[in-house]
């Protein structure tokens, strides 16, 4: 369910992104200066089964026309490796990859945007987060603390009179920094990479 509704954004983003208007002009001065938003992958909660509990609030400033920062509290819980890529890796969702439990997390990202051509924009997003360990009977068994860096590339859309802006990216997404994991889960987050390659984005805004 999750992988289907984030192929669904994808295909909006190849099918709209061409024709619309892109970034602020260089010369405007009028444009708004706040922004709220958040992301399409808010759906992934109506999953069936092991749904995210995901949440996230962007708050954003646009400095100039082409520098923009953003701040994101978010939360959500995962039973796979962050290191296995969730749509092009196999491997994801198999039962011999599953945490005996899950993790949760709760974070507060600060993003810079740069925009460089028309809507085109690179983005380095930082975010320090704590960890919560929970059993396969969901009780409690340890702490942990992490920094997780993403490097995205993306398109920025306005609609509506520059009411809301939509911004398909994709990303490249490292893990930083981690604290030990308890057993089991470290044994099976040793065997991915620090990094994903290609996972893809898509943030929805709204101008005031």
């Amino acid at each position: 369910m999750q992988k289907k509704l984030l192929l669904i954004a994808v295909v909006v983003w190849m099918t709209s992104a061409l024709p619309l208007k892109a970034q602020y002009a260089r010369t405007d001065s009028t444009h708004k200066k706040w922004f709220v938003g958040s992301t399409l992958f808010l759906l992934g909660n109506l999953a069936s089964t092991n749904p995210p509990g995901f949440f996230q609030l962007n708050v954003g400033y646009r400095i100039t026309a082409k520098d923009v920062i953003t701040i994101e509290p978010k939360t959500w819980k995962y039973a796979w490796p962050n290191g296995i890529h969730p749509f092009l890796n196999k491997a994801y969702g198999k039962a011999e990859e599953e945490f005996p439990g899950y993790i949760r997390e709760y974070g507060v990202a600060v993003a810079y945007q740069r925009f460089f051509w028309k809507g085109l924009y690179a983005e380095l997003n930082v975010m320090p987060s704590w960890q919560t360990f929970v059993n396969e009977d969901g009780h409690k068994i340890d702490n942990g603390f992490q920094v997780f860096n993403t490097y995205r590339a993306g398109y920025h859309i306005k609609l509506f009179k520059d009411r809301i802006f939509i911004q398909p990216s994709l990303a490249i997404t490292h893990r930083a920094y981690h604290t030990r994991m308890p057993g089991g889960f470290k044994q099976l987050d040793d065997k991915w990479s620090k990094f994903v390659f290609g996972e893809p984005g898509f943030h929805v805004g709204f101008n005031f």
